[in-house]
């Protein structure tokens, strides 16, 4: 199972690198860096957004669900294979799914509001701005959740900790016998 996760990590950074590529030989807009604020020295005004994001879009939307599959991958890469049981690989899964759905609610309140200029607001913020600033932290809880509620299980057993603590027994009476 190791070497297909590494198959895999392997394909998702591949199809992320083609992916900047494209980005980078899409056609530009004018100003697609803004332009200088009129009142306020230093700062900087954004053009028209859906012109920005009409060549790179949604190849943008494709390479952030990347990055999020490519955590998701690195995490269980990082969980001894012995542990990798169908429960974590399913708890693993459902994360990704909370992360991707979070990504596609704040990607697609951003693509409304560039179409019709109007967005209602959630605690203060644009309801875009509100997916950015409280749906980012909220998908990451469930791999918090996974790694603290299932450390015992899936990442440092009591088994390993007694062959973990039998090892360093072992350490100390060779140096002690030196």
């Amino acid at each position: 199972m190791t070497r297909g996760i590494i198959y895999w990590i392997f394909a998702i950074c591949s199809l992320m690198g083609i992916i900047l590529l494209a980005i980078g030989l899409a056609e530009t807009v004018p100003n697609a860096g803004g332009l200088p604020h009129p009142e306020f020295p230093g700062m900087v005004v954004g053009e028209d957004g859906a012109a920005r994001l009409e060549h790179i879009g949604g190849l943008a939307f494709a390479f952030n669900a990347l990055l999020l599959t490519l955590v998701v991958c690195l995490a269980i890469l990082g969980v001894s294979e012995r542990h990798r049981s169908p429960k974590f690989v399913v708890a693993m899964a459902v994360s990704l799914v909370i992360m991707l759905l979070i990504w596609w609610a704040m990607f697609s309140t951003h693509q409304e509001f560039l179409r019709t200029g109007e967005t209602g607001y959630f605690m203060g913020f644009p309801i875009p701005t509100a997916w950015q600033m409280y749906g980012t932290w909220l998908g990451a809880i469930p791999l918090v959740a996974i790694y603290t509620l299932g450390f015992r299980h899936f990442i440092f057993t009591e088994a390993d900790e007694a062959e973990f603590n039998a090892l360093l027994k072992e350490c100390q009476q060779e140096e002690n016998q030196d």
